[in-house]
C-alpha cells in the first residue's frame, strides 16, 4: 500500500479542488481530504480539522510505511499542518496507539476550528473517542442555518452541540440541546461562547427519551414496572419550529432502547410530537444497511400512525468531500415538512 498511497491521496486531494476552495470562502477549514471507503483504502480516513490533519484506521492498524508514504504526501501537498494519526481498528473503535512527541503534544493540544462561519473547539484527542465534529453532517448543519432564523429549534442527540451553535449563529430565536454526556455538552457550552449568537442556547443534560417525551407532551413516569429511574430534569411541554433527530446506531438505557435498524420509530415519534404543526424534522440514520426508501416509508407510515402526515421529503447529501459512487451514501439525512 505505500507506493501506491500517495498517488490515491493525489487523486482524493485533486478531485476536491473545487469544493476545498468554496469552503476556504465560506469560512470553512474543516473537510474530509480521504474517504478510504471508495478511494481505494477501506478503514481509512484523512480529515483536516483546521491547522491539523486527522488520519485514522478503522479496520486495520496503518503500517508504518504507510503512515510515513501519508505524512511525506501532506507535508508537500498542504505544509504547515500538523498531523496526528488515530488507530481505531481495535474492539468498540477505541483508539489504541499511544503517540509520542510532536505528534502527542499537536494531538491534545485545543484548537478552533470553523464551518460556514461557525467556530468550534476541537482536539484529535480526548476522553472521548469520536472527533469533536462528524464532518459529513455539514450538509445537515448547512440546511438547518438555511432553515433556522427566527426560528425554535431542538438538537436531539446533540453532542457537541454543532447543529444548536449552527442555528443559533444563524440566527434562531431559541434553541434546545439534548445529550445524556455532561462532558460533550461542557464542549457545546465553550463553542457557544466561541461565537456571536443571536440567542442563548439551552443545554439539557438528559437521556433524550426522557426529554423528548417530555416536550412531546408524553409524559415521562419516574417508575416503570415498579422501578424507580434514575432523575432526569422536568420539562414542560413544547412544539419546536426545527427539530433535528441524529440518534447513534445502537444504546440502551433504562428510559428506552436506540435501534437504528429494529427500532426508528420508538424515537421518531415523540421527536414528531414535538415538532410544530408545519415545521419541519431532520431526521438521520448512520446504518449502511438500512436501504434509504424504505426508512422513508417507514417513517411516513409511523407519522401517520402518530396522527400526522408528512407533506414532504427532501434527502440532505453529504458533500463532495464523502463521496458516493451509486448517490446512496451510508449517512441518510432527511428533511420531512410535517
Amino acid at each position: 500500500m505505500p507506493d501506491r498511497l500517495p498517488g490515491l491521496l493525489a487523486a482524493a486531494l485533486a478531485a476536491r479542488a473545487d469544493l476545498i476552495d468554496r469552503l476556504h470562502t465560506e469560512h470553512t477549514d474543516a473537510y474530509r481530504l480521504f474517504h478510504g471507503s471508495v478511494e481505494g483504502v477501506p478503514g481509512l480516513t484523512v480529515d483536516r480539522y483546521g491547522d491539523l490533519i486527522l488520519v485514522q484506521s478503522f479496520h486495520r492498524t496503518l503500517a508504518p510505511a504507510g503512515l510515513a508514504a501519508l505524512e511525506a504526501f501532506y507535508a508537500g501537498a498542504l505544509p504547515g499542518l500538523a498531523l496526528v494519526y488515530n488507530d481505531r481498528s481495535q474492539g468498540n473503535s477505541r483508539i489504541g496507539n499511544p503517540l509520542q512527541g510532536e505528534m502527542k503534544v499537536a494531538a491534545h493540544a485545543p484548537r478552533v476550528i470553523h464551518e460556514l462561519g461557525v467556530a468550534y473547539h476541537f482536539q484529535a484527542r480526548h476522553a472521548g473517542q469520536d472527533p469533536w465534529l462528524f464532518l459529513d453532517l455539514r450538509a445537515g448543519r448547512r440546511r438547518v442555518m438555511a432553515e433556522a432564523a427566527a426560528k425554535s429549534v431542538l438538537n436531539l442527540f446533540a453532542y457537541t452541540c454543532g447543529v444548536g451553535i449552527a442555528a443559533a449563529k444563524a440566527g434562531a430565536a431559541f434553541v434546545v440541546n439534548v445529550d445524556f454526556a455532561e462532558s460533550s455538552l461542557a464542549v457545546g457550552k465553550d463553542n457557544a461562547r466561541l461565537n456571536d449568537l443571536a440567542s442563548r442556547p439551552r443545554f439539557v443534560y438528559s437521556d433524550v427519551f426522557a426529554a423528548v417525551r417530555q416536550y412531546a407532551g408524553l409524559g415521562q413516569p419516574k417508575v416503570v414496572r415498579g422501578k424507580r429511574l434514575p432523575p432526569f430534569p422536568e420539562l414542560a411541554p413544547r412544539q419546536f419550529d426545527l427539530v433535528f433527530l441524529d440518534p447513534p446506531r445502537y444504546a440502551k438505557s433504562p428510559f428506552g432502547v436506540v435501534d437504528l435498524v429494529n427500532d426508528y420509530p420508538a424515537l421518531y415519534k415523540p421527536a414528531l410530537l414535538a415538532t410544530a404543526e408545519g415545521g419541519t424534522l431532520i431526521c438521520c440514520n448512520n446504518v449502511a444497511e438500512v436501504e434509504r426508501e424504505a426508512w422513508l416509508d417507514q417513517l411516513r407510515r409511523s407519522a401517520a400512525k402518530a396522527g400526522r402526515a408528512v407533506r414532504d421529503a427532501e434527502w440532505i447529501l453529504p458533500e463532495a468531500d464523502f463521496p458516493s459512487p451509486d448517490g446512496r451514501p451510508p449517512l441518510k439525512m432527511v428533511l420531512l415538512r410535517v
